[in-house]
């Protein structure tokens, strides 16, 4: 189906912010149909973010975000061009991703990046707490209480504190996709000044 009109097109580029191409051929394969595309292009953002992950970054920016003058955190998002790390969308996004940190002070980047030590200590906890379930019960009943655990502590698999459907893991794949280019949170701290 190649008759998607223009306004189509440019309600769902308003709406991801994804190249035009992009969205007149997410159109076409979800033959006009605005939900199914959008669903299909956050689908692809994911794919398109592995393909970028080995590429080097060499560009960037570091932002703040200031919470009431008492707790703020600085975010290093890194991009692969002084065109992409300059860009004001690019700039917006760190700061979103720094107002997470304010936020929710997560400790972690991913889960990925939570030490063995760390996650060992939570496992002896969740095994107490675990203890008299029935046998087939407990393996399952640990896995979920760890991922959901570590989940809250990881920057990027939190979720979004705008968008309750999305993660910060989604957020920056979906910029990849938007910027054609691959994005990482290099570095993350969050200040208090309540101690």
């Amino acid at each position: 189906m190649s008759n998607i009109d223009i306004k189509t097109v440019k309600v769902l580029r308003d709406r991801t912010g994804i190249s035009i191409m992009q969205c007149k051929k997410a159109l076409e394969e979800c033959d006009g149909d605005i939900e199914k595309a959008a669903v299909l292009l956050r689908k692809r953002s994911g794919a398109i973010a592995q393909k970028k992950s080995g590429r080097e970054l060499g560009a960037g920016t570091v932002t703040s975000y200031i919470h009431d003058n008492v707790i703020g955190a600085l975010v290093h998002l890194s991009c692969e061009t002084d065109f992409v790390g300059k860009n004001e969308e690019f700039i917006f996004l760190a700061r979103e991703i720094a107002m997470q940190v304010a936020a929710l002070n997560p400790a972690y980047r991913s889960v990925e990046e939570v030490p063995e030590e760390v996650k060992s200590t939570a496992l002896s906890v969740f095994e107490k707490e675990v203890e008299g379930k029935p046998e087939q019960m407990r393996e399952k009943i640990l896995a979920g209480k760890m991922e959901s655990y570590f989940k809250d502590q990881s920057l990027l698999d939190q979720v979004y504190i705008k968008d309750d459907k999305k993660t910060i893991r989604t957020l920056i794949e979906e910029s990849t996709q938007k910027f054609g280019e691959r994005i990482e949170v290099t570095a993350f701290v969050r200040y208090s000044a309540r101690g």
